[in-house]
């Protein structure tokens, strides 16, 4: 039976068990102000004891944090995914010490989750609660602790970190892809690396990787089958996942642009003609800085990402199914889409309005021509 033990002014509750070899293990929970509290988790400790759920392994959360990102993640995930993993394994070390995993309650969390989003942005306090909560769901699964203390604690990030998801509109996205055309040439291949992004809504480093074995210029189809691996020095490496895998249709102008780069003479479409290596995301944003600074666009926010924010914006506004767009990013389904692109610039927001308005004033009203007999 779990003892039940007096510790000043709240109580404390003690069992006891033996494993397959017969050692024996002791596990401990104070804190408890009223014996009946006591009594309630004592039954349920005990209940696990008999069914076997209770475990005789007490890791720290680093600890364990660790142990689990190493045989379930660590081979498993891309060197860049390693590095955000081994950041939130410092801020467990950091926040949490060598505090037991089972000693951990929900208003703990609750408070090292106030305190972290008081100077973090909200991608990483979500990317971290993600990870957290992973480890945290096997560690029940391993019969480590009982009670998932992420469950129903809430985020809190400073606003002031958070990106703003920039974007240009109609207008904007006009003077640019002229200030790019008009003053391309191909030993400057960052220029046309921007106007793919512009036409294709490609990651930066999957227009790094594209060959000229990727571009069907009879079917007007573009490959994606890799990207350029920034991260380690250049060359290839799998795509984002395996939904990114995909082939676009583009139109005949963005392929007679591309074409113009063939007199580098290198296997890589944006290859330079000093090496046959692509520029880095160093200076492909310094061009489009530049750019943007030349057409008078003020968006400090704005990067070659958001070239991508841009594409989806354009093809809503011109009114191309959500379905397909998600098709054409490499999403692996609408619901990514919908959820990070869910905005419209500024021509097309204006537009749906006007046709809503419209739609809605036809309610109630029969139309012209048609006997109201037809609608008794």
């Amino acid at each position: 039976m779990a003892q039940i033990i007096k510790k000043g002014p709240s109580y404390m509750v003690r069992v006891t068990w033996r494993d397959h070899t017969g050692k024996q293990h002791k596990k401990s929970k104070s804190g408890f102000k009223t014996k009946a509290q006591a009594r309630k988790f004592a039954a349920e400790i005990e209940s696990q004891k008999y069914s076997g759920q209770i475990s005789a392994q007490d890791p720290t959360f680093y600890q364990y944090f660790l142990d689990w990102y190493t045989a379930y993640k660590k081979n498993r995930v891309a060197n860049a995914t390693k590095n955000q993993y081994t950041y939130v394994l410092n801020v467990i070390k950091t926040y949490f010490g060598n505090k037991r995993l089972s000693t951990i309650n929900r208003h703990q969390y609750q408070l090292f989750l106030n305190e972290f989003g008081t100077n973090h942005s909200k991608k990483t306090v979500t990317k971290l609660s993600a990870y957290i909560r992973a480890c945290v769901h096997n560690a029940i699964i391993d019969g480590i602790i009982n009670n998932d203390f992420t469950e129903r604690t809430e985020l809190v990030w400073d606003a002031k970190r958070t990106q703003k998801i920039d974007y240009l509109n109609i207008a904007e996205l006009n003077q640019l892809v002229i200030a790019l055309e008009t003053n391309r040439q191909p030993r400057y291949t960052g220029r046309y690396m921007i106007l793919t992004a512009i036409y294709t809504g490609m990651r930066l480093a999957e227009i790094a990787a594209l060959t000229w074995q990727d571009i069907n210029f009879d079917f007007k189809t573009v490959q994606i089958n890799k990207s350029w691996n920034y991260l380690n020095g250049g060359g290839f490496k799998p795509t984002k996942n395996k939904s990114s895998n995909r082939i676009i249709r583009v139109d005949n102008h963005l392929l007679s642009l591309l074409a113009e780069l063939k007199e580098n003479h290198t296997e890589l479409v944006f290859g330079s003609q000093i090496a046959n290596n692509v520029p880095g995301s160093n200076a492909v944003n310094k061009t489009l800085r530049k750019f943007l600074k030349q057409c008078c666009i003020n968006k400090p926010s704005f990067h070659f990402h958001s070239l991508r924010h841009t594409h989806v914006a354009y093809l809503l506004s011109q009114g191309i199914p959500l379905y397909a767009i998600s098709q054409r990013l490499g999403h692996s389904n609408m619901t990514t889409t919908a959820t990070k692109y869910a905005y419209l610039i500024d021509e097309f927001k204006a537009r749906s309005d006007d046709l809503i308005e419209e739609a809605l004033s036809d309610i109630g009203g029969v139309p012209e021509g048609v006997p109201t007999s037809k609608f008794i």
